[in-house]
């Protein structure tokens, strides 16, 4: 080291203000010990809080999860057009006998025929076991006189004619099959009988699908 050098004072490193305030305390400055005070963990002074921030923190979650499971139970709640639309009323007075209207229900074509006695003594005259989707009549009718049956062939959903087929009650053009006056499957193709909607009848003349 030169002479010049050391004639150079030296830096001292530099100190961060809270050190040097410790290190060289002044009188000018009133230090407040309860102000720096600290708690140890799990202290019993401060348990009542932390119960309360967690407890108070797990109700607003829960409310918001409440609320997000009923705004999704009401998104699927039918609407009113909906409800309408899943039952029809339908008026029997004005189909003769031995004839067939179709309505439209949920999109779809329903039969309904007016039976003639005749009707209902070819239906259950047939020998049960030998259909390929064994049912009687009457447990496909809840009055004898009245067959409805949805009109969806159970082949490959075309819509069978009415009063056609070998056996007087709907053929399919599309690939065949036969229905009987029942409604049940007798030939070609198709795996099983029409169905059978829900129904009742509100009274002699009205009759209420769905």
């Amino acid at each position: 080291m030169s002479y010049a050098d050391s004639l150079v004072p030296k830096k001292e490193p530099e100190v961060p203000p809270t050190v040097a305030a410790r290190k060289n305390p002044s009188p000018k400055i009133v230090y407040d010990e309860h102000n720096h005070e600290r708690y140890p963990v799990g202290d019993p002074s401060k348990r009542a809080f932390a119960y309360f921030v967690l407890t108070g923190g797990r109700f607003v979650y829960a409310s918001l999860l409440r609320l997000l499971v009923l705004k999704f139970i009401l998104s699927m709640s039918a609407s009113k057009d909906v409800l309408a639309l899943a039952s029809l009323e339908v008026d029997l007075a004005s189909i003769e006998p031995g004839t067939t209207v179709t309505v439209k229900w949920r999109g779809k074509p329903v039969f309904i025929r007016c039976r003639t006695e005749d009707d209902v003594k070819l239906a259950n005259s047939v020998e049960v076991g030998s259909l390929r989707d064994p049912q009687q009549d009457s447990e496909r009718v809840k009055n004898p006189e009245w067959l409805v049956v949805v009109g969806v062939c159970t082949h490959l959903g075309c819509i069978p004619l009415p009063n056609a087929g070998d056996f007087g009650g709907w053929f399919c053009p599309c690939h065949g099959s036969h229905y009987d006056i029942s409604g049940r499957i007798r030939k070609g193709p198709a795996p099983y009988n029409l169905e059978v909607p829900t129904y009742s009848f509100l009274d002699e003349n009205k009759l209420l699908i769905g």
